[in-house]
């Protein structure tokens, strides 16, 4: 007997006694989550396939330890640049045994990775129509204060030639003598 199940976003092929890794779950060490995702059951021959999931239906498993996975490593190169650059990543992953393929049997700990326990703590926006936007948009452009008209005035006088100061008279520098060319020659007659 096994069941196809989809946990945090992935599928996997499991069976009664087998250990799986996936992606990090929020879930303690020893806790029993269960996983109702089945997508498809075989049991002895007999398949029945989900439309989208099985109803009734759920894999019952035990945390067994939260592992990293080996590093990768991430190099990057533009040759005849001078670009490199090394990055390491570990993937954070939960060890799971699957202990019962079958029927729920109470209510036990449902567990979700931790993207999807993050977006479903946030608080769902409001909606709003939207002429109500529209309105609010259109009296926040109404209490908008206005452009000082007192600064244009200012401005104005500076630029008026009766404000202008008359500019102090330069002298006007004294003519250079410059001796000519035929100054130092005399005629012959």
């Amino acid at each position: 007997m096994y069941a196809i199940v989809e946990i945090a976003g992935q599928q996997f092929k499991v069976e009664e006694g087998r250990k799986i890794f996936v992606h990090r779950l929020e879930a303690a060490e020893g806790d029993n989550i269960e996983f109702e995702k089945v997508l498809l059951l075989d049991t002895d021959g007999a398949v029945t396939i989900g439309a989208p999931v099985i109803d009734n239906t759920v894999v019952e498993g035990r945390v067994l330890a939260h592992p990293r996975g080996d590093k990768v490593i991430v190099f990057k190169k533009k040759r005849r640049k001078g670009y490199q650059k090394r990055n390491g990543h570990r993937q954070d992953f939960t060890e799971v045994e699957i202990l019962r393929i079958g029927t729920p049997s109470g209510t036990r700990r449902q567990a979700a990775p931790k993207a999807e326990r993050k977006e479903a703590e946030a608080p769902a926006a409001q909606e709003v129509p939207a002429e109500a936007v529209k309105a609010e948009a259109k009296s926040e452009v109404k209490k908008a204060p206005a452009k000082k008209p007192a600064a244009k005035k200012e401005t104005a006088e500076k630029k008026t030639p009766a404000a202008k100061k008359a500019p102090a008279e330069k002298k006007a520098p004294a003519e250079k003598k410059v001796p000519s060319k035929s100054a130092g020659k005399t005629e012959k007659k």
